[in-house]
């Protein structure tokens, strides 16, 4: 049974490794939670390590420049993985093609910018749909407007052509201050039921984990706690992974568990974990 607790202090003793989420957990999209700094500072202070695991489509240098403009200290954490670093290994691999079609904004341009790891690879041309091998999806043209209904007709017309679409970005939703959007996931989600192939990276599959573990050279033993407020990419990633975890309430699931988001309701929290088959060790209201 899911044990709700009050602060990361009461677990954190047991755990060598965070694996901690970024929306919803250490910030709203626009400024971070001094709490949950607060609490990974702390965890880094008594000798644990913290990677920030996240699914946005842009490799990690990006992610870092974001979290550096937002305020939040270097000293919150050790590294920084996103599922953008491994779907990247995975373009570059030749995993849809040479020549793919983007959908995504400006701002995830650097997903295509070859680093040093892949220097000898062949370059990835970006290219309008009829001439594309695959899809690269880092999430929509336009995040603040566009739905997945409206990319029907240009997937039909992939799906016709036996396109594979790599997802940069399995995350479905994400809450930008009080702004919810629609990421790559959702748009690969919408593919899938059209009948094309989706191929996933980053949360809850396992090359992200794998990326973590290989980069701070995690042997089998390692004791790794992974903190999410996505029930099915970080707790459900988790739990496949054979990894405890530490459920945010108070991030996407906040309007359904309760008036209070600092403190979940118990039963109301519990039911919907059932509801979902999915038990993650621990609750929190806010990573604090």
């Amino acid at each position: 049974m899911t044990r709700i607790i009050q602060s990361l202090s009461q677990v954190g003793a047991d755990y060598d490794v965070l694996f901690c989420d970024l929306w919803g957990c250490l910030h709203n999209g626009k400024q971070p939670y001094p709490a949950a700094v607060a609490a990974l500072q702390a965890f880094r202070q008594g000798g644990g390590k913290v990677v920030l695991m996240t699914n946005a489509p842009r490799p990690n240098q990006f992610v870092i420049a974001q979290l550096d403009r937002m305020g939040v200290p270097r000293d919150a954490w050790d590294i920084v993985v996103s599922s953008g670093d491994a779907a990247q290994e995975a373009m570059f691999a030749g995993t849809v093609g040479q020549k793919v079609w983007h959908i995504g904004t400006a701002k995830d341009d650097g997903f295509f910018d070859i680093p040093a790891e892949f220097a000898g690879s062949p370059a990835i041309t970006r290219v309008p749909l009829d001439e594309a091998e695959g899809i690269v999806a880092t999430g929509p043209f336009d995040e603040l407007k566009d739905t997945p209904a409206d990319y029907h007709d240009r997937l039909m017309q992939a799906r016709d052509r036996g396109l594979p679409m790599l997802c940069a970005n399995p995350d479905v939703i994400v809450d930008m201050g009080e702004t919810r959007i629609y990421c790559a996931g959702a748009l690969a989600e919408y593919y899938e039921g059209l009948g094309g192939t989706s191929l996933y990276f980053g949360k809850p599959h396992a090359p992200i984990y794998d990326r973590a573990r290989r980069l701070l050279d995690l042997g089998p033993d390692a004791r790794i706690l992974a903190v999410g407020d996505g029930i099915f990419t970080d707790v459900k990633g988790a739990l496949e992974q054979g990894i405890d975890a530490l459920f945010v309430t108070g991030g996407l699931a906040a309007d359904e568990l309760g008036a209070d988001v600092e403190n979940p309701d118990n039963v109301l929290l519990l039911d919907w974990l059932g509801s979902r088959a999915l038990a993650p060790q621990y609750s929190i209201g806010r990573l604090r």
